[in-house]
C-alpha cells in the first residue's frame, strides 16, 4: 500500500513530460528572436503533438543503457536478454509497465522450469531427439500462449533453456537460473525508468485525446449545420467522421491502460468509459446532421431555420472546445446555460415548422431529412448534459492534471 502511495505521489509531482513543458512558455531560456520564428514555432506544435511517443522513445533508450550497465556490474555472461528485457516492459504509460514486467517475469519463470524440467529429463544427445525435445517444450507452450497472450514469452524462454546449453558449456539449470537473473535485472531497470524518466500516466493522456476529439467535433458541427442550408459533400463527411474516428481509437487504447493505472493505485482519476461512451454519441449525432445535410434544404425554408442553426453551431461548438480545454486543464465544464437556450430556440423554431404549412410542403426526401436534423439536435443536448457530468468529474480534486 504505500509503495503504490508513493508511486501516486512520484506521478503527481513529476516535472513535466515532454511537450508539457512545452504547451505554456516553450523554451523560456531560448531568445525572443527564435521563439518568434515560423519553424520554431512549428517544431513547438510538432513536439506537443508527439509528447507521448517522444517520451517513449527517451525512456527505451535510457532503459537499454541502464539495463546493460547493471547486467555488466553483476557480471552477467550474456545482457541481450536483461537489455530486451528492459526494453519490453518500458511502455507507453506508466500504468502498463508494472503489468508488463509481472507478465513477464511470470512467463519467464515458468518457460525456464518447464524448458529446464524437459531438457534434463529427455537427454538429446543427436539432431533427432533435440528435433523431439523441442517440440515436447515448444508445443503446450505456444499452445497455452495462444489463449493467453500475455504470457507468449513461455515458449520463447522454454527454447533458449533447450539451445544456449548446446551452444556453451552450461547446463539447463544454469541456463535456466542466469535467464530469470536476466529477466529480473531487465524488469527492474525498465521500471525504475519508467517511473522516473519522463513518465507520462495513461490519464493524462485520455484528456488529450478526449481534448482532440472534442476540436474535431465542433469542426464538424459547424461544417454539419451549414450543409444544412447550402448542402454537404458525402466525401467530406466522410473525410470529417474518419479524422474524429482516430483520436477516438487512441481514446480507448490509453482508457485501457487508465484502468491499469487505476488497478496498480497510480492513479485516482474516474473511469474513462463514460467520457468515450458519451463522445461516441456526440459523434452519432454530428453523422446524422451531417447525412441530412447531403441534401439542402429548400430554400424558404433553409432561410428561416439558417440563423437559427448557425446560433447553435456557434454555441455547441465553443462549448465543445471549453470542455475540451476544461478537461486538459482539469477544470469545471464552462457554463452550459446560454447552450440550452439556443437549443431551446432551435427546438422551438423546429416546433413551429412542424406546425405550420412549411413542413406540409416538403417532398418525402426532404422531410426525412428536416425530421432527422430536430431529433439529432434533441439527441445532442442530452449528450451535451452527459458531457458536462462527465467534465466535472474529471475536474481535478487530487493534482492528477497535467501540466499546460
Amino acid at each position: 500500500m504505500g509503495t503504490h502511495r508513493g508511486c501516486l505521489r512520484l506521478l503527481q509531482c513529476q516535472p513535466q513530460s515532454v511537450g508539457d513543458g512545452l504547451s505554456g512558455r516553450p523554451f523560456p531560456w531560448f531568445p525572443a528572436g527564435v521563439k518568434n520564428d515560423p519553424l520554431f514555432s512549428r517544431l513547438h506544435v510538432w513536439i506537443r503533438g508527439n509528447r507521448a511517443p517522444l517520451a517513449l522513445g527517451v525512456r527505451v533508450t535510457v532503459s537499454a543503457l541502464v539495463a546493460l550497465v547493471a547486467a555488466q556490474i553483476v557480471g552477467l555472461p550474456l545482457p541481450l536478454w536483461a537489455v530486451l528485457t528492459a526494453v519490453i516492459v518500458s511502455q507507453l504509460s506508466v500504468g502498463l509497465s508494472p503489468k508488463a514486467s509481472f507478465d513477464y517475469l511470470v512467463g519467464t519463470l515458468a518457460g525456464a522450469a518447464y524448458g529446464g524440467a524437459i531438457a534434463v529429463a529427455i537427454p538429446h544427445t543427436s539432431e533427432a531427439t533435440l528435433l523431439g525435445v523441442l517440440f515436447v517444450a515448444v508445443a503446450p507452450l505456444a499452445l497455452f500462449a495462444a489463449f493467453r497472450p500475455n504470457r507468449n514469452v513461455l515458449p520463447i524462454t522454454a527454447i533458449i533453456v533447450l539451445l544456449v546449453p548446446a551452444t556453451g558449456s552450461d547446463n539447463p539449470f544454469d541456463a535456466a537460473i542466469l535467464r530469470v537473473l536476466e529477466v529480473v535485472i531487465g524488469a527492474v531497470s525498465g521500471l525504475v525508468v519508467s517511473f522516473l524518466v519522463l513518465p507520462v500516466s495513461a490519464q493524462r493522456q485520455v484528456r488529450q485525446e478526449a481534448e482532440r476529439t472534442l476540436d474535431l467535433l465542433a469542426d464538424a458541427l459547424g461544417k454539419g449545420l451549414a450543409g444544412v442550408t447550402r448542402g454537404l459533400d458525402r466525401d467530406e463527411l466522410s473525410h470529417m467522421h474518419d479524422r474524429i474516428g482516430v483520436p477516438l481509437d487512441q481514446l480507448h487504447r490509453v482508457g485501457i491502460e487508465a484502468g491499469h493505472e487505476r488497478l496498480a493505485r497510480l492513479s485516482s482519476a474516474p473511469d474513462s468509459a463514460p467520457l468515450e461512451r458519451t463522445l461516441f454519441r456526440l459523434r452519432t449525432d454530428l453523422l446524422m446532421i451531417g447525412r441530412a445535410a447531403t441534401q439542402p434544404l429548400p430554400a424558404a425554408l433553409a432561410a428561416r431555420l439558417g440563423p437559427v442553426l448557425a446560433d447553435v453551431a456557434g454555441a455547441v461548438s465553443g462549448y465543445l472546445r471549453g470542455c475540451g480545454k476544461a478537461l486538459v486543464a482539469a477544470r469545471p465544464p464552462p457554463a452550459a446555460g446560454p447552450l440550452h437556450l439556443k437549443l431551446e430556440a432551435s427546438a422551438a423554431e423546429f416546433s413551429a415548422i412542424r406546425s405550420g404549412r412549411p413542413a406540409n410542403d416538403l417532398s418525402d426526401r426532404e422531410a426525412e431529412h428536416y425530421y432527422a436534423i430536430g431529433f439529432a439536435l434533441t439527441q445532442m443536448g442530452e449528450h451535451l448534459s452527459d458531457l458536462e457530468r462527465e467534465v466535472t468529474g474529471w475536474a481535478d480534486t487530487g493534482g492528477n492534471a497535467p501540466a499546460r
